[in-house]
C-alpha cells in the first residue's frame, strides 16, 4: 500500500455552483488533513479551491498553494496556506504541483480540472511519473465521463490494461483507499512493424 505525503487536488474556482460542491471539498480538504496528508492545489481562495483548503487548514492540515503571478496579481491568491509558490506561468505551476505531489484527485471542475487531470493521467500511462489518478465523482458529476472512457475502452482508444489508471469513487475515503492500491501497469513498447 503507498503512503501519500501530499495528494494534488484539482477542482472548480467558480463560486457559481451549487452548495453541495463546496460541502464536498470542504470535507475532503478535512479528510486529507485528519490522515496527516498535505493538499497541493492551484493556491486559490475562491470556488471549490478555496473550499479544499479551508477545510484542510481548519483540521490543522498542511496546504500548498502554487499560483501563476498574473493570478496572484488578480487578489485571488489565498493568504492563510502553509505555503504559496508564485510561479510564472501555468505550465510551470502544473510541474511543481506534481513535483510535489504523491497522488492527483479531481473534484468536479471545467475545462482546467479536465485538463490537470487528464495531463497526469498520461504521464502515469507513460511512466513519466509512477503515481496514482482519480476522481471524486460527487454526486454522480462525472457519471458521463465514466460512461465516456468505458466507452473509449471498449472501442480500443484506452488499453484494457490502462482503463484503471483512473479510479473514481464517490466519497473520499475509498477514493484514497484505491489510489494507495491501485496497480500501475508498465508501459507497452511495441516495436515497429517492418518496412
Amino acid at each position: 500500500m503507498r503512503q501519500f505525503k501530499r495528494v494534488c487536488v484539482y477542482c472548480g474556482s467558480s463560486d457559481d455552483v451549487p452548495e453541495r460542491y463546496f460541502h464536498v471539498a470542504r470535507a475532503v480538504g478535512h479528510e486529507l488533513a485528519r490522515r496527516g496528508v498535505g493538499v497541493v492545489y492551484g493556491g486559490g481562495r475562491v470556488g471549490l479551491m478555496g473550499a479544499v483548503a479551508d477545510g484542510a487548514l481548519a483540521a490543522g492540515g498542511e496546504v500548498v498553494g502554487v499560483i501563476p503571478h498574473k493570478l496572484e496579481e488578480r487578489e485571488l491568491a489565498h493568504r492563510g496556506l502553509t505555503e504559496l509558490i508564485v510561479v510564472e506561468s501555468m505550465h510551470a505551476r502544473k510541474t511543481v504541483m506534481a513535483h510535489l505531489s504523491g497522488a492527483f484527485i479531481a473534484l468536479p471542475g471545467g475545462w482546467g480540472t479536465l485538463e490537470e487531470i487528464f495531463e497526469v493521467t498520461t504521464w502515469t500511462q507513460l511512466q513519466l511519473h509512477t503515481k496514482p489518478v482519480g476522481l471524486l465523482n460527487a454526486h454522480g458529476y462525472y457519471d458521463h465521463l465514466l460512461a465516456f472512457l468505458s466507452q473509449a475502452s471498449a472501442e480500443g482508444f484506452i488499453r484494457p490494461a490502462h482503463r484503471g489508471l483512473m479510479q473514481a469513487h464517490a466519497e473520499i475515503g475509498p477514493l484514497l483507499q484505491a489510489l494507495a492500491a491501485v496497480p500501475l501497469p508498465a508501459v507497452e513498447v511495441r516495436k515497429p512493424p517492418p518496412p
